[in-house]
């Protein structure tokens, strides 16, 4: 069953990338989104397993590497958190394959779209069923190749090139610290695989290490250098600026990379890695540190966004952020809680905002929208199922999740801790005004689309319907359902078992009830204040705009963290660049090689020219100077 649940997706790819134009584009389409639900099937019944008999398993492919001490097997492994993993990889990808049927219905490429969706889903696959950190790296580049095949689909337009160029470079960055993380973890304990180097890391907590001239412990330098990784992939402060930009690729895409597969990874990497992040609380400050900064920083600028797609994009920035700051206080099951929720709303509202851009003819502006829900109900509703989710409403899934968060952080007692519970109910209350926004402005006031009649707008197809209500399910009952499983008072002994490590039991105290009762407060009362200043009575919201202009201007550019790279890295790097080619390339190299060596060659070459004058008095006398040196010679030897 495990290897039907991996291949199958990666069969389907094969399929449809290599005989797409043999079987057609209808024939693709069923062929991959058919045996991905099937692997979505398979992720239920071993989820299942896991809850109810506690299945384990570890299946052996094949023998990777045997070198020396380095033995590495190409395997399936079977946990708790693998098994949540399955589950959100496998269902989101399902359903969004079958929604890319009726979205990229007028697209000529169908047959290589769905290709690359399979393609991509079976790297995450690989990553989250790996059971040591090579084949993790192979499943984390994988998922960052896929991520540029997807995000350039449109290589034709300029902007899709250039974003897909950007997520491949940034990633590269945070990529190359998750290497050099893996290459510490060999040298000190001479393996990769995960239970041998969790059960050697207690051995080396006092050993010290020299890295660029500094003396640090090694778990700490291994711990930062993993989440360097995690940083990039999961589009934290510093290393996010992929993510928005990502948006030039089709909407199913969006909603594959931001709910499930590649900026999941990063969360699932320090989870996974627990066992090495319980004895580094450097490391698990600077987490809590980070994914606070990454909160507040993309709800801050979700605020003031006009893309659709961008403000969602965004607000995936900053629920990832609520992720790292639950493991960086040491509660990795309600970080993975908080992505399993997640999972769910995130693809809603990305499918739901691909609904409205595909009724509008891609445009993606919500400045141009606005009263069309009574033209798009169905897309309307469940839209606000995916809002009242995403905003933590009480009794949706993102209400338990993300209160879970705030009340353990609480627990912890400690003055980084009270610090996150300001920073997360001040980031739930910016979140709300922002996703209420979206919602007002795009469905609700007056039209104002100048370019395209309102009674063009359609409904969307079922096709493409029928995945929002099964992600509407989830979004409304994931939370509940499954909030005692995960992060119940039990939770870390009886369903995580092994596959997470909590060095100290978390906290089983009850938060006071103001804790319990403020953040949904808040996120109610945002609902009639956002309808008001968005819908009732703009001029609140333009006042606001031209009294903090340089306020607005800071938020609409997105903190200058572009402009900041731009000055620093790229036009740095591009006159050194352009030093090099004119003054090392073109005028050394070129001019004393190459060139040099063709310029007097061809010099030569024209004077030797004129020996061949055609008159036989002047070969001749070549001639005799030739046989008197000869002769000379000979009578000197």
């Amino acid at each position: 069953m495990e290897l039907t649940l991996l291949f199958l997706p990666l069969l389907a790819s094969i399929v449809s990338g290599f005989f797409g134009k043999y079987i057609g584009d209808r024939n693709s389409e069923i062929v991959t989104s058919l045996f991905v639900s099937i692997s979505s099937i398979l992720s239920l019944f071993i989820f299942y397993n896991v809850i109810f008999e506690g299945y384990e398993n570890n299946v052996v492919i094949a023998s990777w590497i045997n070198s020396g001490s380095l033995n590495v097997n190409w395997s399936i492994k079977i946990d708790a958190l693998s098994s949540v993993m399955l589950v959100v990889v496998t269902l989101i990808s399902s359903l969004v394959h079958i929604y890319s049927i009726g979205y990229m219905s007028h697209d000529p490429h169908k047959p290589r779209f769905m290709a690359y969706l399979s393609l991509f889903t079976f790297a995450m696959l690989t990553l989250v069923t790996s059971d040591n950190f090579l084949q993790l790296f192979f499943g984390w580049e994988g998922v960052g190749l896929c991520s540029y095949f997807l995000i350039g689909f449109w290589f034709k337009k300029d902007t899709a090139n250039a974003a897909a160029i950007k997520a491949f470079i940034v990633n590269r960055v945070g990529d190359f610290g998750f290497a050099l993380g893996i290459f510490l973890i060999f040298y000190l304990f001479g393996t990769v695989n995960y239970n041998e180097v969790f059960l050697l890391i207690p051995e080396t907590l006092d050993q010290d290490i020299n890295f660029l001239g500094a003396n640090l412990k090694s778990i700490d330098l291994i711990c930062i250098l993993l989440f360097i990784g995690a940083m990039g992939k999961s589009a934290q402060f510093l290393l996010h600026t992929w993510l928005p930009d990502a948006m030039e690729g089709p909407t199913p895409v969006s909603a594959l990379i931001h709910a499930a597969t590649m900026v999941t990874a990063g969360v699932f990497l320090v989870v996974r890695c627990s066992p090495i992040f319980e004895y580094s609380q450097i490391a698990l400050n600077t987490i809590c540190i980070v994914g606070m900064i990454t909160a507040f920083f993309a709800a801050t600028v979700a605020l003031v966004q006009n893309d659709i797609k961008k403000i969602i994009a965004y607000s995936t920035c900053s629920q990832l952020g609520y992720m790292f700051f639950a493991a960086g206080i040491g509660a990795y099951n309600v970080a993975i809680f908080h992505l399993f929720t997640h999972a769910f709303f995130k693809a809603l509202l990305f499918l739901g905002a691909g609904s409205v851009i595909h009724s509008f003819n891609n445009e993606q502006d919500i400045r141009k929208m606005g009263g069309i829900w009574r033209k798009l109900p169905y897309s309307w509703g469940l839209m606000l199922v995916g809002t009242l989710a995403l905003t933590g409403f009480p009794f949706f899934s993102g209400f338990y999740s993300k209160e879970a968060i705030i009340e353990f952080a609480y627990l912890k007692g400690s003055t980084l801790g009270y610090y996150i519970v300001f920073i997360g109910i001040f980031t739930a209350l910016l979140t709300a005004i922002y996703s209420w926004r979206l919602v007002f402005k795009t469905f609700h006031g007056t039209y104002e689309n100048k370019e395209l009649k309102i009674d063009s707008i359609h409904e969307s197809s079922y096709v493409m319907l029928i995945p929002l209500i099964v992600l509407a399910i989830g979004s409304i009952f994931a939370g509940f359902f499954f909030k005692d499983l995960f992060i119940g008072l039990h939770a870390s002994n009886n369903f995580w078992s092994d596959s997470i490590k909590f060095l100290s039991p978390i906290s089983v105290d009850h938060p006071p009830l103001w804790i319990v009762y403020f953040t949904p407060a808040i996120v109610i009362l945002a609902i009639p204040f956002a309808y008001y200043i968005f819908v009732k009575n703009k001029n609140v919201t333009n006042w606001l705009v031209n009294e903090n202009k340089p306020l607005y201007n800071f938020l609409i550019n997105k903190w200058y963290i572009d402009e900041l790279y731009e000055y620093l890295f790229v036009k740095t790097f591009k006159k050194i660049g352009i030093f090099f080619w004119k003054n090392i390339d073109l005028k050394t190299i070129d001019r004393f090689g190459p060139d040099g060596i063709s310029n007097l060659i061809k010099k030569l070459s024209i004077r030797a020219v004129k020996f061949q004058s055609g008159y036989i008095y002047q070969y001749a006398f070549i001639m005799l100077l030739g046989f008197s040196a000869l002769l000379t010679y000979l009578i000197i030897l």
